[in-house]
């Protein structure tokens, strides 16, 4: 299990709370690649002048997004861009992935199944912490719509959008890299009405705090565990920790499932929110 918080042999790779580590950008999908490119910007920016590896292994057309985000990194100012594309579990194994991630400044998956991204990656404990160790080392682990999912070691995989949630309902999790451990992460939420959805994998996980991310937002964690906003649409931070009452133990499956007192946050571009102390906070690193 890739990024297992059990898992006595991998190494911790959650920094702590202040402590040395890097940032974790997480994109909701469709982000701008020909105007402004906030997002994008902000990733190469990130980076510092260090090579910027896209690691495509979640998608069916790598190459195509290969083309795409080398040209649009490259005009961003990029010197170097480098292509993790695994075919196949087997290839993990690979000497030349870990050469490519020894001095990166910034590993950016891309979209399409998370659940590839970890099936592939568990092909090689050496390659995850390898893109672990970018991170610890105060580089910058990016990933847009699939790519931002897996950044959690609990991920969500599936489930209906556009409806409420059942006390039954469709919602898949399953592990993820385990980056960081205390989110559920959804993208192109607006977009695809997933409220219910993150709802529903809340009300599964109540210790862990659900984001939603629109398409062209990016939730930046920063290593003072702050989460800022940035990009056009909002990041929706639901809390159900302080759960007073929830049905999704009844036997009801198809019963719309009851959530009290979830606290819901909406952020828009340059808001942040602390993720030690549970509440909003200035958009300025402590």
């Amino acid at each position: 299990m890739v990024g297992s918080k059990g898992n006595a042999e991998g190494p911790d790779r959650e920094p702590p709370a202040g402590g040395p580590g890097g940032a974790l950008v997480l994109i909701g999908g469709h982000e701008d690649k020909e105007g402004e490119r906030e997002i994008l910007r902000d990733v190469v920016a990130r980076a510092g002048g260090r090579p910027i590896v896209v690691a495509t292994v979640a998608s069916d057309v790598a190459g195509e997004l290969w083309v795409e985000y080398e040209r649009v990194f490259r005009a961003l100012g990029a010197a170097e861009v480098a292509h993790l594309d695994i075919a196949e579990r087997g290839d993990a194994g690979e000497a030349r992935w870990l050469s490519m991630l020894e001095g990166a400044g910034c590993v950016f998956f891309t979209g399409g199944d998370q659940l590839k991204i970890t099936s592939k990656l568990g092909g090689s404990r050496r390659l995850a912490d390898a893109i672990c160790a970018v991170y610890r080392r105060g580089g910058t682990i990016a990933g847009t719509s699939a790519g931002a999912s897996v950044m959690s070691e609990t991920m969500l995989v599936g489930g209906a959008g556009e409806e409420s949630a059942k006390v039954r309902g469709a919602v898949r999790m399953a592990p993820g890299l385990g980056l960081v451990r205390d989110l559920l992460v959804d993208q192109h939420f607006a977009q695809r009405g997933r409220l219910g959805r993150l709802l529903g994998a809340v009300a599964h996980n109540p210790r862990l705090l659900g984001i939603g991310i629109d398409e062209d937002t990016a939730a930046a964690i920063e290593p003072d565990r702050r989460l800022r906003a940035l990009g056009t649409g909002a990041v929706y931070v639901v809390d159900g920790r302080n759960l007073s009452h929830t049905n999704i133990g009844e036997e009801e499956g198809d019963r719309v499932l009851s959530l009290f007192d979830v606290r819901l946050h909406v952020l828009s571009a340059g808001d942040a929110f602390d993720l030690e102390r549970g509440r909003p906070a200035s958009g300025q690193p402590r």
